[in-house]
């Protein structure tokens, strides 16, 4: 028996992540009350149906503080009576949050006429902190479109059961800002820039110009096969402790070439490995 409790920012896709997990074989529950969630443990053990196999529910700030502090305790108490539970958090920056609600013309539950848009926001931030102290996944939404978050859905949760860790590869540069949320994360701005190639300038790393003009560097093939052989060493080693779910993130200046060639190239050699990889390029369109 297995139970997903999806939480998060409102705005940050916690209806898109029930609906994917719904389409998966998910039985999905949204906004259930805190205190429901032992009662509702037990009752999926006791019910032994393979519909329920799978159950996943969506919680958010409107529970009252004091139950959200007790979660661990409540996930404690389900996995102690046989059911699997697992914590995903869906966050995002508060100006995408804001603009978010503002394109949607949505009310933010905690929104009242003394309480403004960016305090619902904050206080919502403060009320579900022992949520996001508790997730075995958080999510961060405010580069992600609806797609990519159900890709992400789909890689992290419905790939659990394979014996190779599920790997998100991310492209992105330096001068538009790190990304959130990732597990390792690379420079690779000492390498040759085809930036200054004025042929390979509008150009990316996936063009074989491109490609030619990096794999000509030893520096690049030096650094391919580091970066690939330090995974090559250390991701059974995470497998073996539990951990099935990986975000790399490789960063150049802007996010076109040298990132985007060593994203697609290591792509390929987790595959090789049996690996589930899924590859996001920040900065390309």
């Amino acid at each position: 028996m297995r139970l997903v409790i999806v939480s998060g920012l409102s705005g940050s896709g916690k209806s898109v992540a029930l609906r994917t997990l719904e389409d998966l074989g998910f039985y999905c529950i949204d906004n259930l009350p805190l205190f429901l969630l032992k009662d509702l443990a037990l009752g999926l053990k006791d019910a032994g149906s393979e519909a329920f196999k799978d159950t996943a529910v969506g919680v958010d700030a409107r529970s009252n503080p004091g139950e959200l502090k007790n979660l661990p305790g409540l996930i404690e108490s389900a996995q102690e009576r046989g059911v699997a539970c697992q914590v995903v958090f869906l966050d995002a920056h508060t100006d995408t949050l804001i603009r978010r609600f503002s394109e949607t013309r949505r009310r933010h539950p905690l929104t009242r006429p003394d309480r403004p848009l960016a305090e619902a926001i904050k206080l919502e931030r403060q009320l579900l902190e022992p949520i996001r102290q508790a997730a075995d996944i958080r999510i961060e939404t405010t580069l992600t479109n609806v797609h990519e978050l159900r890709d992400l859905i789909r890689v992290r949760l419905a790939g659990e059961v394979s014996p190779k860790a599920s790997i998100l590869l991310q492209s992105f540069g330096f001068k538009h800002g790190i990304p959130h949320d990732v597990d390792f994360l690379f420079d690779v701005r000492c390498l040759p820039n085809p930036h200054w190639q004025t042929e390979l300038k509008p150009l990316t790393g996936r063009d074989r110009p491109v490609v030619e003009f990096l794999e000509a560097s030893p520096a690049v093939i030096e650094m391919r096969a580091d970066i690939a052989a330090f995974f090559d060493r250390w991701i059974p080693r995470f497998e073996t402790d539990g951990r099935f779910y990986l975000t790399i993130a490789i960063g150049c200046t802007g996010g076109q070439h040298r990132s985007v060639y060593l994203v697609e190239t290591l792509c390929e050699h987790f595959e090789r490995g049996g690996h589930k990889v899924m590859v996001r390029h920040r900065e390309l369109p």
